[in-house]
């Protein structure tokens, strides 16, 4: 006989395949009623009003940086790291982020818009990789708060681990949690590159709007590297100017073997490969001579000319951030943290700019 558990298991991986079926079948659909230039008159939407939005796990601002870029009103935001706190308020405008634990907080003001970017160690492949792993579990906090605000949608972003293996229990877990609060949901792994990113990163995205709402939600097309768009964003074009060699400011360790299990190093004309929290685990800096594969997971570099990892306003760079975003906070080591965790603000953008028409 089944387990109470193994039968919880079951219908958790139904729910998730019928979920997929429904969401493609649905896309497909709703792309048919789009008229050529759509998307494009979404995107260069601007909302007709402030619309009130909520963050959590705001971090050092990627996300929020880019909803005040499209006009909206953070009115509260929240991270428990008091570092990504004060990076937070040196370059939000007007910045309303509390710092501390989110299970601590009972009462939250009225939004329209609740966003979040919970931590996914567990299932990120640069971490450990644990779907049992009690951070995985902070989705129930914004469950939490989702619930007691009502807003009119929500975004979530996260690593696209979360959507294959063992995880994928874990997103069904989530992908019901919300459509019992209430909403209609889309999910979409989206590569930020493919939105004008110089970097190679897929995160999953998770769109919700409210059920009593008409308001159907269509995620960005790709603008680059796509036939008849872009070509791809380049490191060349995202470094220019910046120093050779600046000292201090990237992690000066030798390469170790786990560092060259795999090419860590992409060309001048091509995005960065994924930029990544650890210091440690950035990616070459272009200048960095090629990497050829001699043995299963190991790599060796070409020749004896010097070779580095990435500096963090690099790291930044590539990430999106505009050039006077302000790094002054916590060690270096800290800065890589903030910046490998964040969201691309240009991806964030495209992914939020098709929400605005609900507001209209």
């Amino acid at each position: 006989m089944f387990s109470v558990r193994r039968l919880r298991e079951i219908l958790s991986i139904i729910c998730f395949d019928v979920q997929k079926i429904l969401s493609r079948t649905l896309d497909r659909l709703y792309q048919k009623t789009l008229t050529p230039g759509t998307i494009n008159r979404f995107s260069s939407y601007e909302p007709m009003k402030r619309v009130r939005t909520i963050s959590l796990f705001s971090g050092c601002g990627g996300s929020d940086l880019a909803l005040t870029q499209l006009g909206f009103d953070v009115v509260w935001a929240n991270d428990l790291w008091s570092v990504a706190c004060s990076t937070y308020k040196d370059n939000i405008p007007q910045s309303r982020i509390e710092c501390g634990d989110i299970a601590d907080f009972a009462q939250f003001p009225a939004a329209e818009l609740l966003v979040g970017c919970y931590p996914c160690q567990g299932f990120t492949q640069g971490g450990r990789r644990d779907w049992g792993e009690s951070l995985n579990f902070l989705y129930r906090e914004f469950d939490r708060v989702l619930r007691s605000v009502k807003p009119d949608a929500f975004v979530v972003e996260n690593v696209n681990g979360m959507a294959f293996g063992d995880s994928r229990r874990l997103l069904a877990n989530q992908l019901c949690r919300y459509r019992l609060a209430g909403y209609r949901l889309v999910w979409k792994i989206l590569d930020a590159a493919d939105y004008g990113v110089p970097q190679t990163r897929r995160r999953v995205f998770l769109v919700g709007v409210r059920s009593d709402l008409s308001f159907k939600y269509h995620f960005p097309e790709p603008s680059h590297r796509t036939i008849g768009g872009q070509p791809a964003a380049s490191q060349r074009a995202a470094l220019a100017g910046m120093p050779n060699w600046p000292v201090g400011e990237f992690n000066e360790e030798p390469f170790h073997w786990y560092y060259l299990s795999r090419n860590r190093r992409r060309d001048w004309s091509e995005p960065s490969p994924c930029i990544v929290g650890h210091w440690r685990h950035v990616p070459l800096h272009p200048s960095s001579p090629p990497l050829r594969r001699i043995h299963t997971d190991k790599w060796e570099f070409t020749s004896s000319a010097p070779a580095r990892r990435l500096a963090y306003r690099e790291c930044a760079a590539l990430q999106g951030f505009p050039r006077e975003f302000v790094w002054n906070r916590g060690s270096v080591r800290d800065r890589f943290q903030m910046i490998g965790n964040a969201v691309p603000p240009p991806l964030y953008r495209s992914v939020v700019r098709n929400l605005q028409p609900l507001w209209s």
